[in-house]
């Protein structure tokens, strides 16, 4: 072999040596080093929940937020009534927990199966230092006290209904409010002498109200069913997040606010 021909041979092997790294660094380029974790899918979820979670939830969605990295929950409180119109309208949203089975019965062409998730009960709330001793359902019918309620078609309305109704009682509201909150709310501003409303809530509200509590066998117990709603853009990770709710962390949370296991 000639010296130009030995040379031209050599520097094409050269060449040749050199491109075989280049291109298998090429073809790895996008992959993630050995041991490097992948970034968490971005998740966006809107849970439509009865105003009575409103504290609870915001807790659970932090620490569901916390375990969960990449997902970001919204909450859009309001009377379960009011969230179910908001389903049959076809609002954006990915789960749905009211605080009644009827509610959420009315609702399986838009739902999937519901899970209970938490139980309470109601108290009747009373106004600071309770002037007028309120210590049992009865008294609520003395037609000096001005005592609210929730309108009927909201589930702690129709639970207040009917365990006054279970007791012959007649009470005459001075307002029949749109959820929990603004029954409690009447009775924290002094516009309103007592309500009936859940326990958790009245315990939120601090030496704002006083609280009386109601016999079992006077009272009534709410149910808080959870499901993943039909319409949702992310199901797999709505159906994650209502299977949560049942696990002990979630259960914990619940419990921790002064709602009874499910």
């Amino acid at each position: 072999m000639s010296p130009i021909t030995f040379r031209r041979t050599a520097a094409a092997a050269l060449t040749a040596a050199l491109l075989v790294p280049l291109a298998a660094c090429g073809k790895n380029e996008d992959k993630p080093a050995v041991g490097a974790s992948a970034t968490p899918k971005a998740v966006n979820l809107t849970v439509l929940a009865a105003s009575s979670l409103t504290d609870v939830f915001k807790a659970a969605g932090a620490e569901y937020e916390k375990t969960h990295p990449g997902t970001k929950i919204t909450f859009s409180f309001a009377g379960s009534q009011e969230l179910a119109a908001q389903v049959k309208q076809g609002a954006p949203a990915d789960a749905l927990v009211t605080a009644d089975t009827k509610t959420m019965d009315g609702l399986r062409t838009e739902t999937g199966d519901a899970t209970i998730i938490a139980k309470n009960r109601l108290v009747i709330a009373a106004g600071k230092a309770n002037p007028f001793k309120i210590d049992e359902l009865k008294d609520l019918a003395d037609t000096k006290i001005k005592v609210v309620l929730a309108a009927p078609e909201v589930p702690v309305g129709r639970y207040s209904k009917q365990i006054l109704d279970a007791q012959k009682i007649e009470v005459k509201p001075v307002s029949q409010e749109p959820n929990v909150r603004a029954v409690l709310s009447k009775v924290e501003l002094g516009e309103a002498d007592a309500g009936l409303v859940y326990k958790t809530d009245s315990a939120k509200s601090g030496d704002k109200v006083v609280t009386v509590e109601i016999p079992d066998d006077q009272n009534a117990v709410a149910s808080y069913p959870a499901a993943t709603l039909k319409q949702s853009k992310n199901a797999e990770d709505a159906a994650a997040f209502v299977t949560w709710l049942s696990s002990p962390e979630a259960q914990k949370i619940l419990q921790d606010a002064g709602f009874q296991k499910a």
